[in-house]
C-alpha cells in the first residue's frame, strides 16, 4: 500500500476514534451538584411569584410557560421525556423572556416533587429548598 494512503486512512481512524471518544463522553450526564440550592425566599420577587403561579396551575403569562423542558444539558438529573416543565421567570427592563426560568419535574404539574431555578438560561441550575 502507498504511504499517502496508509497516512490516510491511519488519520481518518484516528479522527473517528477521537469523534467517538467525544460522542460518548457527551452522552453522559455531568454529576449533579446536591449542593446547589438556594432558599425560596431568597430568589428575586419575580421567580417567587412564578414559582406560586406553577403551585397554581396558572395563568402564565408566556406561551411557552408549562412546555416540556427537554434537558438536554443533562445538568438537571435524568428523567423520562415529560418529566421537567419550565416557566419563565420575567426580567425587569426586558422587553423579552429572558435568560432565568424556574424549572420543575414531577407527574403533576401544579405539585412538583422538585423545582430548579436558572438565571444564565439553563448554562446552571439551583435547586430551590424551603418550599412553603
Amino acid at each position: 500500500m502507498h504511504k499517502g494512503v496508509i497516512k490516510l486512512v491511519l488519520t481518518g481512524l484516528f479522527v473517528t476514534v477521537a469523534w467517538s471518544a467525544g460522542v460518548s463522553s457527551a452522552k453522559e450526564a455531568p454529576a449533579f451538584v446536591a449542593e446547589s440550592t438556594v432558599a425560596l425566599a431568597s430568589l428575586p420577587p419575580q421567580a417567587r411569584t412564578t414559582y406560586n403561579l406553577v403551585l397554581q396551575g396558572g395563568p402564565f403569562p408566556y406561551d411557552k410557560d408549562g412546555d416540556v423542558f427537554g434537558n438536554r444539558e443533562r445538568i438537571l438529573p435524568l428523567q423520562p421525556r415529560g418529566f421537567y416543565r419550565e416557566y419563565t421567570v420575567r426580567t425587569p427592563g426586558v422587553k423579552h423572556r429572558g435568560a432565568r426560568r424556574i424549572v420543575c419535574g414531577g407527574q403533576v404539574p401544579r405539585d412538583p416533587q422538585t423545582c430548579y431555578y436558572t438565571q444564565d438560561h439553563y448554562a446552571s441550575f439551583r435547586m430551590i429548598v424551603d418550599k412553603p
